[in-house]
């Protein structure tokens, strides 16, 4: 949505063929846009891609920290050492690193937008969102709140999307995926992008702190939480 409407979008992930495909569907369509490989956990490589997209296209206007995943296992039991790294590493540690690399270009040009992908799991913690990832996005939305008290009257504005329910592929690697037919009650992606691109888009001296973005419908998903294991 945003290259249509005539931004320079660099797409960032950690699998290369997921983004170079989204690019050459911006690019098709005719906008402009970039793909790089990598994982927003590693410091230095992220420090080095804000650094080439500024010797490319000579600014940043807008990040969108979207990377994250949550767990296979999400009860205190189950869960490993490993998924908790990654979980905050993805949701957490990422959205921090990225958002350091591109704050300086935005000092400079007194002006930029920081749009972070929170979700609803950060507000209402439970088995269901998890061990991980509900902490992970809690923090994502503390970090929003730090940043625009921490970059006061710079002309830097951050924002937080909370999403609920949102039917993308995610939803097949929760521990019990969700039948189909719900999925329609979801809130669709498109809807999700609109957002962003409304935060995006206001004039710089307006900011939108937070938006929940939820289904209409709330449907029981008691049936979809993960068992806790026998220790017995």
């Amino acid at each position: 949505m945003m290259a249509q409407q005539g931004a320079k979008v660099v797409l960032v992930g950690r699998t290369a063929a997921k983004v170079e495909v989204v690019r050459d569907e911006i690019i098709a369509d005719g906008g402009t846009a970039v793909a790089i490989s990598l994982d927003v956990a590693d410091h230095d490589a992220v420090h080095q891609m804000a650094k080439d997209v500024l010797d490319t296209f000579g600014r940043i206007d807008v990040l969108v920290n979207n990377a994250g995943h949550s767990s296979k296992n999400r009860r205190l039991l189950t869960i490993t050492p490993e998924e908790i790294r990654s979980v905050f590493d993805s949701n957490l540690i990422g959205t921090i690193y990225c958002t350091q690399a591109v704050v300086p270009a935005m000092l400079k040009a007194k002006q930029g937008t920081i749009i972070n992908v929170s979700s609803l799991a950060g507000v209402t913690p439970g088995p269901f969102s998890g061990l991980a990832y509900g902490p992970a996005k809690a923090a994502v939305i503390n970090f929003t709140e730090f940043l625009n008290v921490d970059l006061r009257n710079t002309g830097i504005r951050a924002s937080v999307i909370i999403p609920g329910e949102v039917d993308t592929p995610i939803l097949d690697k929760r521990p019990v995926p969700p039948p189909d037919d719900t999925r329609l009650e979801m809130v669709d992606v498109d809807e999700t992008s609109a957002t962003i691109c409304l935060m995006a888009s206001l004039p710089q001296r307006t900011n939108l702190p937070s938006v929940v973005i939820r289904p209409t419908m709330q449907r029981d998903m008691s049936g979809e939480v993960e068992a806790m294991p026998d220790v017995n």
